[in-house]
């Protein structure tokens, strides 16, 4: 591509991602995965001290938003919202991070892309769910575990799988504790007192979402070493083990309570968002 087209296709781009519309739509984005987190944080709760039966994680979330009186209508928000954080996280994938070099920009367009991936799991769970297709449950994840370890070389898959889970786990983590967050909020979000608050919000969920990311990675790494697919599994099953612990009531009511501060977090997030 020519570097004339190049430009015309930057421009485009850039018209896009500074719509008003589309920041708008941005916001309600945010606040949408800040109300994910909250519920997950509530499920988690219920899990540590009451042996909730419900799934905490993400789908247990939305299937929650869905027994409320407008929850069909607060659903088909949040979808949009999800959509919204898509196209956002997609287009810095595709044309984002222009003012930075080499390997710096590769790293930070695969971020975005899998955050957009995040995202578009999240926004398909929401409009499955609200359309009445995705009330029977879900797929287990260890059948697909065991589907990857029947093939040649999987169990070796399902481990590396595993170790980079935990790997971004950990880097949520260093995240939390060095403030790096803060660069993708814009000035009024961190200034003043409120700002300590958002970011200490910050510092909590991202710990919080890492341990849980790390146990998730843990345990498709213990499946792939004893070769047990039924070892693996997602988020509520993080947690599960967590409970699972000495004093595991107390450790899970830890981070349940960081998953909501992240959410309170994603509500700041949305009020200012560096775009």
């Amino acid at each position: 591509m020519s570097r004339f087209a190049t430009g015309r296709v930057g421009g485009a781009a850039d018209e896009v991602r500074n719509s008003k519309a589309l920041e708008q739509g941005i916001r309600v984005g945010l606040v949408s995965y800040g109300v994910v987190h909250l519920l997950i944080g509530w499920l988690a709760l219920q899990l540590a001290w009451t042996h909730h039966s419900g799934a905490a994680n993400s789908t247990g979330a939305l299937r929650a938003l869905s027994g409320d009186p407008l929850g069909s209508v607060l659903l088909w928000v949040v979808g949009l919202g999800l959509v919204a954080l898509v196209i956002w996280q997609g287009g810095e994938a595709i044309w984002g991070y222009r003012e930075d070099d080499g390997a710096k920009r590769m790293l930070h367009r695969v971020t975005s892309g899998v955050r957009a991936v995040i995202y578009g799991v999240l926004a398909f769970s929401a409009f499955r769910i609200v359309t009445g297709s995705g009330q029977g449950g879900s797929s287990s994840s260890d059948s697909l575990t065991s589907q990857v370890m029947k093939m040649t070389g999987g169990q070796l898959l399902v481990g590396l799988i595993g170790l980079i889970i935990v790997a971004v786990g950990i880097a949520l983590v260093v995240r939390g504790i060095t403030k790096a967050f803060t660069k993708r909020l814009g000035p009024r979000a961190t200034s003043g007192t409120s700002g300590n608050v958002v970011v200490r919000l910050g510092q909590a969920g991202y710990a919080a979402k890492g341990v849980s990311l790390g146990v998730v990675g843990a345990l498709f790494v213990w499946a792939a070493w004893t070769f047990d697919p039924k070892k693996a599994g997602g988020l509520d099953a993080a947690l599960q083990t967590l409970l699972n612990q000495a004093y595991g009531a107390w450790l899970l009511t830890l981070v349940a309570l960081g998953i909501a501060c992240f959410g309170f977090y994603c509500f700041a997030w949305a009020r200012d968002p560096r775009l």
